[in-house]
């Protein structure tokens, strides 16, 4: 079925504008996609780490769905230092999101197999809304009277702390300080209904564990929590299992909000792909056919001793 702008408009004025909250875009393979929302990782792989991601959520849904893509770089740079670059791009509705950032990371050894890194992320988001791809039923309705936003740049500076060993990883960060806002065209005439859309800070805790249950077959739980005011906790808890170092098999749960599959294959010592597939446990899944999203991550320069025993995050 055929959905217009206008419904979509709908979900957004009611998850968005009605909060004056917006989300940062959501990934059902977080656990590969680290540096988007914490800068400490950069590095941490200990390899010059190229990441792809793309997800299309709310499949058959209608024009405007949501499709988020990704493309991250980062390396170790000396004994104790990281730095890479993230790019974010975020589709929805008549409105297009693009976040440049840098990241920079300083690691502490606090054992032999375990350390602590502090990240610092600065970039710029640059925000679009055209709102001429509206299907307006009605042209005089006041909220729709505004001038479409072309490239509007905004700064965004952020933060993060990760600590791994060889088995276990966890991290906070804040991927953005800075409060900005949307849509501010002050108060619409006639109406008592505010028309800004904030972009508040986002609070990410990450964490995993590798389980060996036999030497070809390991099991890597993993959770995401992400927090942000004016919206709902977001929960997401994982559980995947590595067959062979090659083969990932996994399955995933986003409370109140999904239910997901994971695959992932490592293609070759330095490639690796991974699939997942969302069913939407909301009403919305009545009108869409999931959400899919496909990573690939490629690295160069690995060490010697990590071809032979791979990381797992």
């Amino acid at each position: 079925m055929k959905h217009s702008y206008l419904t979509l408009l709908i979900l957004i004025l009611l998850g968005t504008f009605s909060s004056k909250a917006q989300q940062d875009p959501q990934y059902t393979q977080y656990m590969y996609n680290t540096e988007v929302v914490n800068p400490a990782y950069a590095g941490n792989r200990e390899a010059l780490s190229f990441g792809l991601l793309y997800r299309t959520q709310w499949v058959n849904f209608g024009d405007g769905a949501p499709k988020t893509g990704t493309f991250t770089v980062n390396s170790p740079v000396g004994n104790n230092m990281g730095l890479g670059l993230s790019v974010v791009n975020d589709r929805i509705g008549p409105a297009v999101e693009t976040n440049f950032n840098i990241d920079y990371s300083y690691s502490i050894n606090t054992s032999e197999t375990g350390k602590v890194s502090f990240g610092l992320k600065a970039g710029f988001d640059v925000l679009d809304v055209d709102f001429s791809k509206l299907n307006i039923y009605d042209p005089n309705d006041p909220y729709f009277q505004q001038n479409n936003i072309d490239n509007k740049l905004q700064p965004q500076i952020g933060a993060g702390i990760y600590y791994n060993t060889e088995k276990f990883y966890a991290g906070l960060s804040v991927p953005n300080f800075l409060t900005t806002k949307h849509f501010d065209t002050g108060s619409i005439a006639n109406t008592s209904v505010e028309t800004t859309a904030a972009e508040r800070m986002h609070y990410f805790l990450i964490a995993g564990y590798v389980f060996d249950i036999s030497d070809n077959l390991k099991f890597k739980p993993a959770t995401l929590f992400k927090m942000v005011s004016g919206s709902p906790l977001q929960a997401d808890v994982s559980a995947n299992f590595l067959i062979y170092n090659k083969l990932t098999l996994g399955a995933a749960y986003r409370w109140s909000a999904a239910m997901s599959g994971l695959v992932g294959f490592q293609a070759t010592d330095n490639i690796f792909i991974g699939f997942a597939y969302d069913y939407q446990t909301t009403d919305i899944e009545a009108y869409s056919d999931g959400s899919y999203e496909i990573m690939l991550r490629f690295e160069l320069f690995n060490r010697p001793e990590r071809v032979l025993t791979p990381r797992f995050f």
